[in-house]
């Protein structure tokens, strides 16, 4: 009866094991089709010509900043401080920048979201075959030499910490607070995005100047949504794995996940968009009293 009762127990916790992790599975696949939502939201005509209209934008704001170089550098060199290479040099950032502000964005996304549908898969072992089910418990089984082995082994969740119900309540509303959270960041990431890609079109007047400290920034709060994008649904499916055999350890990791994009700001990798706009803003309003300045410099007086 106690061998019975041990083959029961090892097949039943396998099967446990395997529908436990299926399920998790398919909630990081969910997200990383949430990703994958907001990367072909970019294949969408209106947004095209939205990005195309933003595009057009830099390009006429890169020709008007190297007009303006060009007459900075004509007023420096007149004094004996001009410097031909650093002036060529910024134009050529200002034109890989006006160049490729609206696509490399996307495809640096797309590359996050990917990489996190395929940690998602290998963390959980999505879409196993029941017939790798049965692998495992036959080669748990072969595993087993004696009585001793069958008494030693401890199978099953490791939920043994929970020793309340109110606890386990408890455990329950912190992960669908920690999977409500990241679900809700992830449904927004896309439009973040485009408006990110909006706002760096404003950045091209200055670039070419050799002002490219907002941009600098710009790339930085890219970087930081893209990998806001990848960390936040692993650590959330690596929590939920853990859960299972470490319950306050999973938890801890599926809180943690809802903590990286204010460790990413920290680092400078700030996922906030009101920094961005605020900076860019101010960028277009020094354009506009640059030109000015430089049109009432240029026109005769009459």
């Amino acid at each position: 009866m106690f061998i019975w009762d041990f083959v029961a127990s090892t097949v039943m916790d396998n099967l446990i094991d395997w529908f436990y992790s299926q399920v998790v599975g398919f909630l990081g696949n969910f997200f990383a089709e949430m990703g994958n939502m907001g990367v072909e939201l970019f294949d969408l005509e209106w947004v095209q010509a939205i990005i195309l209209f933003f595009s057009q934008l830099a390009w006429a704001l890169f020709a008007v900043s190297l007009v303006v170089s060009a007459f900075e550098f004509g007023i420096e060199y007149s004094s004996g401080r001009g410097n031909l290479q650093q002036t060529a040099i910024n134009a050529l950032k200002g034109f890989m920048a006006a160049g490729l502000f609206t696509t490399v964005p996307v495809r640096l996304y797309a590359l996050s979201v990917s990489l996190q549908g395929t940690f998602a898969t290998g963390l959980t072992g999505y879409g196993n075959s029941i017939g790798t089910v049965g692998e495992a418990i036959i080669a748990d089984l072969q595993g087993v030499d004696s009585l001793a082995d069958m008494a030693s082994q401890s199978l099953g969740f490791g939920l043994s910490v929970l020793t309340s119900p109110f606890m386990l309540l408890f455990c329950i509303i912190l992960m669908a607070y920690a999977v409500i959270k990241v679900f809700f960041s992830n449904l927004k990431r896309g439009g973040i995005l485009l408006i990110q890609i909006a706002v760096g079109s404003l950045y091209m007047f200055s670039v070419p100047r050799g002002y490219i400290d907002g941009f600098v920034q710009w790339i930085k709060q890219v970087v930081g949504l893209c990998l806001t994008a990848f960390l936040q649904s692993t650590i959330l499916v690596a929590g939920l794995m853990v859960f299972k055999d470490h319950a306050l350890l999973g938890l801890g990791l599926m809180l943690s996940a809802g903590e990286v994009p204010r460790i990413a700001g920290t680092f400078g990798l700030d996922t906030t968009t009101h920094a961005n706009i605020m900076s860019a803003v101010y960028t277009a309003q020094t354009a506009i009293n640059t030109t000015r300045s430089i049109a009432h410099a240029v026109t005769p007086n009459s």
